[in-house]
């Protein structure tokens, strides 16, 4: 396959950044590294916010350069013929799927986007009359996907039990394990297993970070750790026994929050994968042209979407003022952009430690769009009502003025629909915006403009006459959507004072990724010995000062179901390191400042203290 490296670029992708150059944060993985792009994130107003985040995103699509470090990336040549090359193999199972399947599994996000993608290529196979052979799995099932449910990310046990169910009976298998930070070990264990049956499995890992960054820790009750798993894989790849796709796409927006930049790029690289993978199974040979052509929409989309920023800064700081005044931001999506309003939503639980109830995202038809395997979930729990019924009924009568509703839909839906609940949702507030994505030649109806006085319209062109090539333009649709509630949600929780400069000082500690994070955070905020950190953290969780033999001897699994169950955690840690004051102390500060951001800050000026967060690079040194 020839070189990319003449590929003229859709976007202006950024100068190669500090974040490329050896030393920066040398001992962190890409994915846990402090993007410099969003340094001082934490003091941006909405419009500078959006700015930096559409840098941030753009580079995704940045070309690798040999001159500072050479990471694989999204263009680089090698990362094209693994794409073509698992393209192949997926292609066999195309013409074959009586006995084969194709199975996608993520923990998070990652879960959310394999069923997204399962169902999207299911859904392109029966409209060629073709058996579909696309399956999903997500860790924690499908309450996973409408509620926030992470402790099963930590149980390699699990995800091959749920592995072997999913396959049984199955002659040939190619299974996707997703991780965007190659860490979670409900993959590790399908990739292991995987590899101990490669006469059924070809077994593919994507993520964002080189092999030799994949996380190395213990993993409990297990006898591997995911970067020997990642390395027993990169051994098999060049036989074609095993992929790892895995292109640097640079730190987040906001420090380890892989839902945006990781899930991003997942989607993309799967969508180009699958895509060329059925026009290979229609007689179209696999060429880097080929590759090029849908990977240039992906970018065009970029583009398109933050040419809106204006648009999309007021919706931020209309939701951030929604939830700094208590309020609530309801997204009311339709067919796959419902999907992506909840997968959105849902996601602010663990990552800013936000209320269930704060933002909640909503899907016309309910689980019967979702289209997950379970079909309707009915434990008890508001969290799992979803669809636009349930709103009518649960939520509508209890919005205020305080709240925000978001409309997310294209013009193929029905708009009328769209406007009789737009109707009704202006009874209780003004607060009303729409994200509407449109095809060439289609116009908002002026009865919808006079409803939604500002709405983010996205005008799409016609791409392909082929059937495969139409569904680009939903793919498009859904990775703007993306990109929006991303920056939207993301922004709104800068605002609210949950983020210091570019690191989330407040997220649930909720599986054992989560912990270490916690633990990194402290160090480079505070400058001081992962010991010391790890310490206050437990002080912290466990709301002591003194720590029993017992508590420092536990198993990090009893920290993480002790942490959850308390509010806070990590900025307490912060704020009694910074102060050196006790963890009951630095509680009180906490409840009396104005937001988490300003206790930090206020922690950092204390007289005579020196200012060792300036260094971030100091992180994992004392480690």
């Amino acid at each position: 396959m020839r070189g990319s490296r003449r590929y003229k670029h859709v976007i202006d992708t950024p100068d190669p950044g500090k974040w490329e150059l050896a030393g920066y944060e040398e001992s962190l993985p890409i994915s846990e590294k402090s993007n410099p792009i969003t340094r001082e994130l934490d003091k941006a107003d909405p419009n500078t916010l959006v700015q930096l985040l559409r840098d941030c995103d753009a580079e995704i699509f940045q070309e690798e350069d040999e001159t500072i470090i050479n990471y694989q990336r999204l263009y680089s040549e090698s990362i094209l013929k693994t794409v073509a090359d698992i393209a192949k193999k997926v292609q066999q199972i195309i013409e074959s799927p009586e006995d084969g399947l194709i199975v996608l599994s993520g923990c998070g996000t990652s879960g959310r986007l394999a069923l997204l993608l399962a169902n999207s290529f299911n859904r392109l196979m029966r409209g060629l009359h073709q058996s579909p052979c696309y399956s999903y799995i997500i860790a924690g099932g499908d309450r996973s996907i409408v509620t926030a449910q992470e402790a099963p990310e930590d149980n390699p046990a699990q995800g091959q039990e749920e592995l072997q169910r999913v396959c049984e009976g199955k002659k040939k298998v190619v299974f996707i394990g997703i991780s965007c930070s190659l860490s979670a070990p409900f993959i590790a264990g399908q990739l292991d297993y995987c590899m101990k049956n490669l006469d059924v499995f070809l077994p593919v890992l994507v993520g964002f970070n080189p092999v030799s960054m994949s996380r190395n820790d213990r993993i409990e009750g297990w006898d591997s750790t995911f970067r020997q798993v990642a390395e027993q894989m990169q051994n098999l790849h060049d036989a074609q026994r095993a992929f790892v796709l895995n292109p640097a796409v640079g730190p987040e927006g906001l420090c380890g929050s892989s839902r945006m930049k990781g899930g991003s790029a997942t989607k993309i690289l799967l969508e180009t994968l699958f895509l060329v993978a059925h026009k290979a199974s229609s007689k179209v040979e696999v060429t880097e042209k080929c590759l090029l052509e849908i990977l240039r929409t992906y970018e065009r989309a970029h583009k398109v979407t933050y040419s809106h920023s204006k648009k999309i800064a007021a919706l931020l700081k209309q939701s951030a003022t929604s939830l700094q005044k208590k309020g609530h931001l309801y997204i009311l999506g339709w067919g796959t952009l419902g999907l992506v309003g909840i997968m959105d939503a849902v996601e602010c639980v663990p990552s800013y430690n936000a209320d269930w109830r704060d933002v909640r995202g909503f899907i016309n038809g309910g689980y019967h769009t979702l289209e997950n395997q379970e079909g309707e979930l009915t434990p008890p729990g508001a969290e799992f009502a979803v669809s636009h019924e349930d709103f009518m009924k649960s939520i509508l009568p209890t919005v205020s003025v305080m709240d925000t509703i978001v409309f997310l839909f294209t013009l193929d839906d029905e708009v009328e629909e769209v406007e009789k609940l737009v109707e009704l949702v202006k009874e209780k507030t003004s607060n009303i915006h729409a994200v509407c994505h449109a095809t060439a030649g289609q116009y908002l109806p002026n009865s919808t403009k006079k409803m939604i006085p500002s709405p983010i319209v996205i005008t799409w062109p016609i791409l392909f006459l082929e059937y495969e090539g139409a569904f680009i333009q939903t793919f498009q649709r859904e990775l703007s959507s993306k990109w929006i509630l991303d920056t939207v949600t993301s922004g709104a929780h800068v605002l609210k004072g949950k983020i210091y400069r570019n690191f989330i000082v407040d997220f649930t500690i909720c599986n054992s990724k989560h912990f270490q994070r916690a633990v990194s955070v402290l160090q480079r905020l505070t400058g001081h010995p992962h010991a010391r950190c790890t310490e206050t953290l437990l002080q912290s969780i466990y709301g002591e000062q003194t720590l029993s033999e017992q508590i420092r001897n536990t198993e990090t699994s009893q920290h993480i179901r002790a942490a959850m169950s308390r509010d806070k955690v990590l900025p307490v840690a912060i704020v009694s390191l910074l102060r050196n004051c006790s963890v009951a102390e630095a509680r009180t500060r906490l409840e009396s400042s104005e937001s988490i951001r300003a206790a930090i800050e206020s922690s950092l000026n204390v007289p005579g203290r020196k200012r060792v967060a300036e260094s971030s690079e100091m992180a994992g040194r004392s480690r």
